[in-house]
């Protein structure tokens, strides 16, 4: 303390648990700042991963579909997730087949830019699944 006080820094602890205490004397403010400053680093480094979604109906258009599968193709090479799903309206519900074999048929054909992270799984009204891009 006495080190600290002639040279004008503060003594920090920097490991309580060792035997003896370990300290430092330090400018705390300065380090505070570095280690924010490194936090952030880290933070801005840290990938960030993108959810692209495609909504399709259970009754949806080769057209409709080969559009749709194109945007998904287009996420997948960016390296961004997509998460695609049917959506059904009133008593659309019936088409639960349907709608599976919709998701399926884009999970093949979609196979060389991405695999499958989550098969289809139905949830309330939505028919989910998750496709993750390959490396």
């Amino acid at each position: 303390m006495r080190i600290a006080n002639e040279q004008e820094l503060d003594l920090v602890e920097i490991s309580p648990n060792a035997d003896p205490p370990v300290c430092k004397v330090m400018d705390y403010k300065k380090f505070l700042f570095e280690q924010k400053k490194r936090d952030k680093a880290l933070k801005a480094k840290a990938t960030k991963v993108v959810i692209k979604e495609i909504r399709f109906g259970p009754q949806t258009d080769d057209h409709d579909y080969d559009f749709k599968k194109k945007h998904a193709e287009k996420f997948l090479k960016e390296g961004a997730k997509l998460k695609a799903f049917v959506f059904f309206k009133g008593r659309s519900i019936i088409f639960k087949e349907q709608g599976q074999i919709l998701l399926l048929r884009l999970a093949q054909d979609l196979e060389e830019f991405g695999k499958v992270e989550q098969m289809p799984r139905l949830e309330g009204k939505r028919m989910t699944m998750f496709i993750t891009p390959k490396k």
